[in-house]
C-alpha cells in the first residue's frame, strides 16, 4: 500500500498530525540532513502499522518534503 506523506523535520516532538487514507502529515523531532528525518519516519511507520523497518520503503521524495512511501504488509 502507497501513502502520501508530508513531512515537518525538526519539530518539537515527532507525531502524526494529520491522517486520512492515503495521506498522513507527520512532525519529526530530526533534522532534515544526513537521512536522519527519513530514518525516522520509517521508524514511526513501521511502529504505527506494526512491521518491521524492512517493510518501509520510501520510494519517491527522499530529499523532499513530499514523499510517497510504501508499506510491504
Amino acid at each position: 500500500m502507497d501513502y502520501h506523506i508530508r513531512v515537518i523535520p525538526n519539530s518539537r516532538q515527532t507525531q502524526i498530525i494529520e491522517e486520512n487514507d492515503t495521506f498522513l502529515k507527520i512532525k519529526l523531532n530530526a533534522p532534515a540532513r544526513e537521512g536522519k528525518a527519513n530514518k525516522a519516519l520509517i521508524e514511526l511507520l513501521a511502529k504505527k502499522f506494526g512491521v518491521s523497518k524492512s517493510q518501509v520503503e520510501i520510494i519517491k521524495g527522499l530529499t523532499a518534503k513530499d514523499k510517497v512511501v510504501r508499506l510491504y504488509l
